[in-house]
């Protein structure tokens, strides 16, 4: 049952984020243009600020909870790293409850106000003549705002099982990072093997060194 409600919840955000970060390819296109408009043919747009930070914007807010289902968050573990599951999983616990819920529940309910309020008065960008609407925008913050309190339950869905269990549950693996791409490469693996008899001296020469030495 637990881990079906967590698979459920990665998989919702798995979609989430993998269709805004199409927002990437739009934004990269639109700047594209507006470069293009401005310096080949001076003729700059009078959207493209607007329409750059309200699609990265977007996928700021959108991306975090995939990004959490993923453990992609920055974290500083430099002794977090070294201890066993079962105390990491009680330290996220604590954290997740302490700093994590109220944080993102008042994200919901001040983010909810904010948007619903530009919603009401159709709220435009001021940056520009053209008058683009950045209300949708702002109903993204408590949207983005649940997704992060439904990863929040399954991440202390995980904490509990790995108290259970010992182990951490499994991950999806759609992405991977480059570094952790690169550390499981066959590449990387033959050069770590090739350091490692480079630091052992041969058995020879360990032979003709106790020779030299008697």
């Amino acid at each position: 049952m637990i881990h079906s409600v967590i698979r459920h919840i990665d998989q919702l955000n798995k979609a989430i984020g993998h269709a805004f970060a199409w927002c990437i390819v739009i934004l990269i296109l639109g700047i594209s243009f507006e470069v293009f408009m401005r310096y080949a043919l001076n003729a700059p747009t009078s959207w493209a600020f607007d329409f750059s930070f309200i699609l990265y914007g977007s996928l700021f807010l959108m991306s975090g909870a995939y990004t959490l289902s993923r453990g992609g968050h920055v974290r500083a573990d430099i002794f977090y790293r070294t201890w066993k599951p079962r105390n990491q999983a009680r330290l996220e616990l604590f954290l997740y409850f302490i700093f994590y819920f109220p944080g993102v529940l008042a994200l919901v309910f001040a983010g909810w106000q904010y948007g619903s309020d530009a919603m009401r008065i159709r709220e435009v960008s001021v940056n520009s003549p053209v008058g683009v609407p950045i209300w949708p925008l702002k109903m993204l913050i408590p949207v983005a705002g649940v997704l992060l309190t439904l990863q929040g339950i399954a991440e202390v869905l995980r904490c509990v099982l790995c108290l259970k269990t010992g182990q951490w549950p499994a991950r999806l693996h759609d992405v991977e990072e480059m570094e952790d791409a690169l550390q499981h490469s066959p590449e990387a693996a033959a050069a770590a093997a090739g350091i490692a008899a480079m630091a052992v001296p041969p058995a020879s020469n360990q032979n003709n060194n106790s020779g030299a030495r008697s």
